[in-house]
């Protein structure tokens, strides 16, 4: 029972890095080629346009941190608050101001950016596990 165990840790810990990673990959990635409409719409949001580059950073590189397991506490921390943020300005807030379904598809997306944050906070307390760079450099499944 404990190898079965062992085993299905060293598949899990890659495979929800590299799930969680995926969303911020994508979406750094698709704001680069949608620039100018990523940037619009952050400023009809009421954030300023400027911080986009911020942004693809932090989506992009805390993607590519986690999905690495390179010092991947730190990066899913990071990815954690900036994915509870941004659900907050961009789906729960707009959404008390809509009604019927439109409301609905924002509160689901608040709490998908919940939930995310929720997986983000779980590397942050063990780590990135198996195959990662975290773990080959301290010997184990750090």
């Amino acid at each position: 029972m404990t190898q079965a165990l062992n085993t299905v840790q060293t598949v899990a810990a890659p495979l929800g890095r590299a799930l969680l990673a995926l969303i911020f990959i994508t979406s750094g990635a698709g704001k680069i080629t949608g620039y100018e409409g990523t940037q619009g719409y952050m400023e009809m949001m009421g954030v300023p346009g400027a911080l986009l580059p911020l942004v693809i950073l932090t989506e992009l590189g805390g993607g590519i941190a986690l999905l690495l397991g390179w010092q991947a506490r730190i990066a899913a921390f990071l990815l954690a608050g900036f994915t509870l943020l941004s659900g907050f300005i961009f789906h729960y807030v707009p959404g008390l101001g809509m009604e019927g379904m439109e409301a609905q598809a924002q509160m689901i997306s608040f709490w998908k950016n919940v939930s995310i944050t929720g997986g983000l906070l779980m590397v942050v307390s063990l780590g990135a596990g198996a195959w990662s760079f975290d773990g080959a450099r301290r010997g184990a499944a750090a």
